[in-house]
């Protein structure tokens, strides 16, 4: 048995690997760049924490990294809301991801609900991948391998600005990428209106190897009665 295979029972363990991070403040994660910036407090007193401005229908890059390497870490938090009118900024800001120069991005999303808060709207999240603290502290562990180059961009849908976007992304560069290693995809679909007795499809169309990690999903119910019992079904190869 080996009794250093879980995450934790792991840290003993030395790896070889250096480890980075990306902020507003150090946007390449250059070795000992972090928290230079100087304020009224002094130095290395968070003078640039946050992107001041996502302006209405702009795309900001909050990461373009070097491989290979894996992101082991991903934090944010933003506003919910700009006005009492725009009370949607987490499905208004989209998230995208791509690996190794890809123009088709293979994570893409809205920001809310990438970290399982649908609806525009956040909650507690308490899970091993993704974890959601009060008042919209965005977390996801998922490891993303990359083994040439990995971007990450933010892009504002909505027609009003959103004010200060933090996040922070920790990674680790590595010589190299074990041969089996895969890579991480999400994307965000919904339905409107679901039909009686017709199952709604959550993923098709994925071909070659790979490993099913979940699903989020998202209802609400918009008559008084119980939306019904189902099951999760999954076809594999031509069932």
């Amino acid at each position: 048995m080996d009794v250093f295979g879980s995450s934790m029972m792991g840290l003993p363990i030395l790896r070889r690997g250096k480890s980075r991070s990306i902020n507003w403040e150090n946007r390449t994660g250059e070795k000992g760049k972090g928290g230079m910036e100087e304020s009224v407090l002094g130095p290395s007193r968070k003078e640039s924490p946050c992107i001041p401005k996502v302006g209405a229908n702009e795309t900001v890059t909050l990461a373009e990294i070097g491989g290979p390497g894996v992101i082991q870490h991903i934090w944010m938090t933003v506003t919910d809301k700009t006005s009492e009118r725009n009370r949607y900024v987490l499905r208004d800001l989209v998230l995208r991801m791509y690996w190794d120069g890809e123009e088709t991005p293979s994570v893409e999303s809205p920001l809310g609900d990438f970290f399982c808060c649908g609806f525009g709207v956040s909650y507690p999240v308490n899970s091993m991948p993704v974890a959601v603290n009060p008042t919209r502290g965005f977390n996801c562990y998922f490891p993303m391998p990359f083994g040439k180059r990995a971007k990450i961009t933010l892009e504002n849908q909505g027609d009003e600005d959103v004010p200060a976007f933090f996040y922070q992304v920790d990674y680790c560069l590595v010589q190299e990428l074990p041969e089996e290693t895969g890579y991480f995809h999400a994307q965000f679909r919904r339905q409107r209106m679901t039909e009686r007795g017709k199952d709604y499809v959550i993923l098709d169309g994925v071909k070659g190897r790979g490993q099913y990690v979940g699903t989020c999903l998202e209802i609400t119910a918009l008559e008084r009665y119980w939306y019904g019992e189902g099951e999760v079904k999954f076809y594999l190869d031509g069932d």
